[in-house]
């Protein structure tokens, strides 16, 4: 068999195999995510039949798939959103940052990684999967809940968290010193803010250059654009990850949603060969010894987002059966925390993808699956107080 036939016969099976995982998931009430991974490893390094021929590309595609998955983070938001969220939720993001930022950075040193990978390492603790939790609140009929407010914003939050940790991230996982990572938070600083101004006064005007009757144009124009800041914002030092969620971020609302639309079986493409990309790099004898490492992490962290959700929902007055959902719904660590880790792998920080693996296959089941039993428990045992 020549070459382009091995990788269409190769890249046929994989992605015939993910939408097989996929149904399985979706008819088990859980994200797909930990059964990509589980796949990924099956395939990878050390695995059972290692994929050699669509490693290239799955490689290519990965990057892609990080730059989508940004760029639609972006979309979400609007510069007033952004601000009305800081201003009402800040105490709550700090919390988030205080109880799920740490356990993951000890650890890191515990395990004896380098600080950078111990950054790293707290970011994948820190950061729940906003897509995971979405999906979650969605198939429980949650949507409308008291207590859904407060959990979305600890999300937004943690997103918008996330434009300034990746660019700190890359310059520590570069190998410069504290300076360079403090030069590297004035600089996302500075550019959120930057882009925050100008999608305020100019946003509509990149949105009418964008748009277009033809569906096809929208999409090759918002791509085109994504990947060229993007390309530009890593070549001068900037994650490209960080570009193409400052794209998002300046386009207006008007736009952004059928931006949204277009982009999202696209975005879903290409994240799903990230995980499998980030799967193939990690040898699965090698998260053997390191999961009872990872298991302890997961059991530390759900237990500090299930506090950070029960402080968010206490805030907007939620009682206590309320506050658990909340706590609950939160835990499950997804798409970003994996983004975080193939950053670190990627500079070279091989030891912490074994953990991050393993850690996010606990949690990534764990979270829906407490989320969903939490609800009964409650009312039985909990009384609800008064109103």
């Amino acid at each position: 068999m020549d070459h382009v036939a091995e990788l269409l016969v190769e890249l046929g099976l994989l992605f015939l195999g993910l939408s097989l995982l996929g149904l399985l998931a979706r008819r088990l009430g859980l994200s797909p995510i930990p059964f990509v991974l589980l796949a990924a490893l099956a395939v990878g390094e050390g695995g059972v039949v290692p994929l050699s021929t669509s490693e290239p590309f799955l490689s290519a595609a990965a990057e892609i798939g990080v730059v989508l998955l940004l760029l639609t983070l972006g979309l979400e938001f609007s510069a007033d959103e952004l601000f009305s969220s800081l201003r009402r939720h800040a105490p709550s993001g700090w919390v988030d940052l205080l109880l799920n930022f740490p356990p993951g950075f000890v650890a890191g040193l515990l395990l004896g990684l380098p600080w950078q990978a111990a950054l790293a390492l707290g970011g994948v603790t820190w950061i729940s999967s906003s897509g995971i939790v979405a999906r979650l609140l969605g198939d429980l009929g949650r949507l409308a809940n008291r207590e859904t407010p407060a959990v979305l914003s600890v999300l937004v939050l943690e997103d918008l968290a996330m434009a300034l940790f990746l660019p700190v991230l890359v310059v520590a996982l570069a190998g410069d010193g504290p300076l360079e990572a403090v030069g590297g938070i004035v600089l996302a600083v500075g550019a959120v803010v930057l882009v925050l101004l100008a999608a305020q006064r100019h946003g509509h005007r990149l949105g009418r250059v964008l748009s277009s009757r033809d569906d096809e144009q929208v999409l090759l124009r918002l791509v085109g654009l994504t990947l060229l800041v993007a390309g530009l914002a890593q070549a001068g030092g900037v994650s490209a990850a960080v570009g193409a969620f400052l794209v998002g971020l300046a386009l207006p609302a008007s736009f952004a949603e059928r931006a949204r639309d277009l982009l999202g079986p696209l975005r879903d493409l290409f994240a799903a060969t990230f995980f499998v990309a980030f799967g193939l790099s990690t040898d699965p004898a090698e998260i053997v010894p390191v999961l009872p490492a990872a298991l302890a992490l997961a059991v530390v962290t759900a237990a500090t987002k299930v506090a950070t959700g029960w402080y968010a929902a206490r805030r907007d007055g939620i009682a206590v059966p309320g506050r658990l959902r909340a706590g609950t719904a939160l835990i499950a660590r997804g798409e970003f925390s994996i983004v975080i880790a193939g950053l670190a792998v990627a500079a070279g920080h091989e030891d912490l993808g074994p953990v991050a693996t393993g850690y996010v296959l606990l949690l990534a089941v764990a979270g829906p699956v407490l989320t969903r039993f939490v609800e009964p428990v409650s009312a039985r045992f909990l009384p609800v107080p008064a109103r």
